[in-house]
């Protein structure tokens, strides 16, 4: 049944209080006493005898870089940058290795994934991510979580694929009360767009089968009894995200650090943390700013951070400390729709397969097209970027014509407006994209880890052979990066570049070869476009004169053989000219 489109209800916010922002700023400055401050050395370092991919204008392949206090000094010749600047110099013999820009992270969610390295998360993921076979092997995993906390601590885990499951459904309220009744529990789905809670987690998110679904949302009953199956989708999801996300400053730190080193190893040099609220706003820029995470962050913002920045009652002191090349305040990020995988994104056609016995089953808005025009607009007349998610047709065509209207009315010349995953976009959308200069970013390794169900289960051969329709972007001059979602699937930029090159699915097959685009072009995608996407490309994504030294040590030249970039290492990976892996 199509749940009833509404205002809906926003995500849960954390009344911060003063004397709370007091406890928090006093821990992280205590942590900074710890922490590992950030070396920049004087001395000038030469890096030579390599492949330098300096993504610059001409996308030129140099021989050398210079780097000296943190910023590179120039790229080129080795003989002509060693006469220069030679004397008194380090040499650093890179043994035919290549060197990189520092990966710029286009959309992600920072630091969640640090939340399953430090065990708060359990891995449901079946392959290829994670081990996950079979329900029972979910219900393994939450028990042996339940073994190391007390009765009432919150059992969490995520990355289940009903698709990907021999039962081909998702577990039920009364397959993790098995696992424990005196654990609230919750599991996301893969998606991160819903996932099934235990009575005791249904009862402490106050959810109950009278409550009634919010705008945009379904509380799941089951057809027969009328009874909760635990299920929430969208925003009925909200419920339940308002009690388990609760963490403390300490415990926040070594998720970011755990964090850190996983996408440091990835050789990402800039994050991103996707749709904040507050306090984890707050958190961010205070970790950032005091020195306490060892990579830079742009944190984008959701909607009730968003009403407060474009009504300038933000927290200024924040705002006013903020060391800009470490962590920067960037979009305000709106949700349209839901996702393909989980059959709740928005399409205009029907899905490919029966969707509970409903053959015409689109999905539906998360937000009703007058409320997204309302808050683009606002935001957009602000001067503040706009993020929207939208994966299925239905739902970009809402944000293309909400864009429209807050053009129309607050004109600007250079907003960088922002469709996030834009899975199914039609070609008549990327020529609304390329008129309104709106910039896509594609959440391309869909076609990997999702391709093959793509076209088998949820949306069909034709349309599946156009998500994330790259070469189409590109073919009208619209800039675009590539993302993860991290930790919907893991931190891999070289796999994201392979993929878009090949789009070959996890089984092997090609799909979508059309959309295929160049490694170099790939590349830009996360590196120099991606920093354009949130406007620091002046700082960094290229490897040019007077930019930050923000660069990656890779194994192999991506460029020679793109068959087999995903098998490429990250060696080494500098910020500032820091080797921070």
């Amino acid at each position: 049944m199509r749940p009833e489109i509404g205002s809906g209800r926003r995500e849960t916010i954390t009344n911060i209080c003063r004397k709370k922002m007091v406890r928090v700023f006093l821990v992280a400055f205590s942590l900074l006493t710890i922490s590992t401050s950030t070396t920049v050395f004087a001395k000038t370092t030469i890096y030579t005898n390599g492949s330098i991919i300096t993504m610059g204008t001409h996308n030129s392949v140099v021989e050398a870089m210079v780097v000296r206090q943190g910023k590179i000094l120039g790229v080129g010749n080795s003989d002509a940058l060693s006469r220069r600047y030679g004397r008194g110099a380090s040499v650093v013999d890179l043994e035919g290795k290549t060197i990189v820009p520092g990966f710029i992270d286009a959309h992600s969610h920072f630091p969640a994934s640090g939340a399953f390295i430090q065990g708060h998360l359990a891995d449901l993921n079946s392959l290829p991510i994670g081990d996950v076979q079979n329900i029972e092997q979910i219900l393994e995993k939450l028990r042996a979580q339940a073994e190391r906390k007390k009765p009432g601590q919150w059992l969490l885990g995520m990355g289940y694929d009903d698709t990907l499951l021999p039962e081909n459904r998702h577990p039920t309220k009364e397959e993790l009360d098995q696992v424990s009744t005196e654990h609230p529990i919750w599991i996301y789905h893969i998606s991160g767009h819903l996932g099934v809670a235990n009575s005791l987690g249904l009862a402490m998110a106050g959810i109950d089968k009278d409550t009634p679904n919010p705008g945009g949302g379904v509380i799941d009953h089951d057809p027969v009894t009328g009874e909760l199956t635990g299920l929430l989708e969208e925003n009925a999801k909200v419920f339940m995200d308002g009690v388990v996300q609760k963490t403390d400053i300490w415990t926040a730190y070594q998720i970011a650090i755990a964090a850190s080193k996983q996408y440091l190893a990835a050789g990402v040099t800039t994050a991103q943390s996707g749709h904040h609220d507050t306090l984890k706003t707050m958190a961010m820029m205070l970790m950032g700013n005091l020195n306490l995470l060892p990579l830079r962050l742009v944190v984008w913002t959701n909607s009730d951070v968003g009403d407060k920045r474009a009504e300038g009652r933000f927290n200024n002191f924040f705002t006013r400390i903020f060391r800009k090349s470490w962590v920067s305040l960037g979009a305000v990020k709106l949700v349209a729709d839901g996702s393909i995988q989980g059959f709740t994104g928005h399409l205009t056609e029907p899905y490919a397969s029966d969707f509970h016995g409903d053959s015409e089953w689109r999905g539906y808005p998360t937000l009703p097209r007058d409320e997204l025009v309302e808050q683009v607009s606002k935001y957009h007349k602000a001067g503040l970027q706009v993020a929207i998610h939208g994966n299925g047709d239905a739902a970009i065509d809402d944000i293309i014509y909400a864009y429209r209207i807050a053009q129309k009315n607050h004109y600007r010349e250079d907003a960088r407006p922002l469709i996030v995953h834009s899975q199914m976009a039609r070609e008549d959308q990327l020529d609304a994209m390329a008129e309104l200069n709106m910039m896509p970013t594609f959440f391309g390794l869909h076609t990997y880890y999702w391709g093959d169900r793509h076209r088998d289960t949820f949306i069909g051969p034709e349309r599946a052979e156009r998500i994330s329709p790259a070469r189409s972007a590109q073919e009208r001059g619209i800039r675009f990066s590539l993302h993860s979602d991290t930790p919907i699937v893991p931190m891999n930029p070289l796999l994201m570049v392979w993929n878009a090159v090949n789009r070959i699915t996890s089984s092997g097959k090609v799909l979508g070869e059309k959309q295929t685009i160049s490694v170099m072009a790939a590349l830009r995608a996360v590196t120099i476009d991606a920093a354009w996407q949130v406007f620091e490309a002046k700082s960094r994504g290229s490897l040019e004169k007077g930019k930050l030294a923000d660069f990656v040590v890779l194994s192999e030249n991506p460029l020679e053989n793109p068959k087999t970039i995903d098998r490429i290492q990250v060696m080494e990976t500098y910020i500032g000219g820091v080797r921070r892996f």
